[in-house]
């Protein structure tokens, strides 16, 4: 009893020092019209890119000739953040199958990548995949399963994309299934990530769900801002797959719906999906093939915006707030 009470003295202290400040979300203006990324596209599919933390590489799908066969995953690099990208490289037979392989995703760490493949050894029609590496000096490992607890027999799972919250640390992944017991088509939903890397059965997840396609989402790393690919007929649709977005005020408030489709010039007549959101939340990139009548090849797109108020990072995150307190009740060092 008297260690619960010094717990609840030290969280009042903890929030009425000087000093320490609440969370404060981050504001964005308009994004930009969108530019293709020359470096990265050809006259083939590419699409789905996703950057490491540093912007300097940058992962997608394309099904240009020199790969193994159908959609490959491949990578490019630059030495800058303004810098061109270099010449793209598959990402080896080592990684990539003769079949489908797609829709790469990178954990926080950037140690594990999440992909889409319709190589057998999977437990349904295409599985959510993952590689893994040491740390960015050592090359992906040949890739697993992530087993069919996460992956249905009967069904297709697709588009992964990992989120770890920002208080408790615990990761997650979200992604696309056709499996029964949705609104409809694809749905999003999501499974928890354990320490060994298992994951938990997957459970819907209705305000990112429609009665037509959803699949690729993206959450930014503050969780208070997430982006879905769909193609809902709600008010604001292009007419085809787009991009639409949420806001939330704090991390235990329910995502608003309806969601709200991000308006032109960023979504256009054609598709426009798979948002991935750079690490400071200025740049959005997404596969389109606007650009032709009728509509093209899919190719690498993204748009900007300014930031207009910083977050304010001083509060530290609720589960290392309650390790330190633990501590000091225990008198033990905090790990």
């Amino acid at each position: 009893m008297r260690q619960s009470v010094t717990l609840l003295c030290l969280i009042a202290s903890f929030i009425a020092a000087p000093g320490v400040s609440v969370r404060q979300a981050e504001t964005f203006g308009d994004w930009s019209t969108p530019v293709p990324v020359a470096e990265l596209n050809t006259s083939a599919n590419d699409m789905y890119a996703v950057l490491t933390r540093d912007g300097l590489t940058v992962y997608f799908t394309s099904n240009r000739s020199g790969g193994s066969g159908g959609d490959d995953l491949w990578y490019a690099t630059r030495p800058s953040v303004d810098s061109p990208w270099g010449t793209p490289q598959n990402m080896g037979p080592e990684i990539n199958s003769s079949v489908s392989d797609s829709l790469p995703f990178l954990s926080a760490n950037e140690h594990v990548m999440y992909f889409q493949s319709t190589r057998s050894g999977g437990c349904g029609f295409g599985d959510i995949w993952a590689t893994y590496r040491r740390n960015a000096n050592f090359a992906w490992e040949r890739p697993v399963n992530l087993g069919c607890v996460l992956n249905t027999q009967l069904w297709n799972e697709t588009a992964p994309a990992f989120f770890e919250d920002p208080q408790t640390e615990q990761a997650y992944l979200f992604y696309g299934s056709d499996r029964t017991g949705g609104l409809g088509d694809f749905d999003v939903y999501v499974s928890m990530l354990n320490d060994d890397g298992s994951a938990t059965a997957g459970v819907l997840v209705p305000a990112f769900s429609s009665p037509k396609r959803d699949t690729r989402i993206f959450i930014r790393r503050d969780g208070l801002e997430a982006f879905v690919t769909s193609d809902r007929a709600d008010i604001g649709s292009q007419g085809m797959i787009d991009i639409w977005t949420t806001r939330r005020e704090t991390l235990s408030d329910q995502w608003p719906t309806p969601l709200v489709s991000l308006p032109s010039p960023v979504n256009s007549s054609c598709d426009d999906g798979s948002p991935f959101l750079s690490r400071d939340g200025t740049t959005l990139y997404f596969f389109s093939n606007r650009g032709g009548s009728p509509c093209g090849n899919r190719d690498i797109w993204y748009s900007t915006r300014v930031k207009i108020h910083e977050e304010n990072n001083s509060q530290p995150s609720f589960a290392t707030l309650w390790k330190w307190m633990v501590a000091r009740v225990s008198g033990s060092p905090a790990s």
